[in-house]
């Protein structure tokens, strides 16, 4: 994979944090619970964090990291502050929308980490992916925990 293929697949897994930073923040405004507030707050920052090192390695390479989430996160986070709004504010419903959100955070890693990168990228991606994973997993848990209550 030649730089430009490297900086192109970073800058596609920015958009992903970036989406999801901005899509717990905004989920944290609609959700009652405050577990779930917790939870949403602690992802945030992971995906800050996340997009931080990214950044860092596009610049290292010599490019300019992504500055904007990709249009499908905007209308996901749109459509999470509808829900809570027209919904009451249901929990269940905001969980499954963050879940959804989660399913294409780790689809685009899945993705990222099929192609070819350098040793010390596709370490950091695989690390970043371990956690994405595990966020999911828990989002999915309160997202079932919610839906049978």
């Amino acid at each position: 994979m030649d730089t430009n293929d490297t900086i192109s697949t970073l800058n596609g897994l920015i958009e992903a944090c970036r989406d999801g930073q901005t899509g717990f923040q905004e989920a944290m405004t609609n959700i009652k619970n405050s577990d779930l507030k917790s939870l949403f707050a602690e992802a945030s920052t992971e995906r800050a964090k996340f997009l931080g090192e990214l950044q860092e390695e596009v610049r290292s390479l010599g490019g300019d990291p992504e500055s904007t989430g990709s249009v499908a996160g905007a209308i996901h986070r749109t459509w999470i502050d509808v829900k809570g709004t027209f919904t009451g504010q249901d929990d269940a419903s905001i969980l499954n929308e963050c879940e959804r959100g989660e399913d294409s955070a780790v689809s685009t890693y899945r993705d990222a980490l099929a192609t070819e990168l350098p040793a010390n990228i596709r370490a950091l991606v695989e690390t970043q992916y371990i956690a994405v994973q595990a966020m999911h997993d828990r989002i999915l848990g309160r997202r079932d925990r919610a839906a049978k209550a």
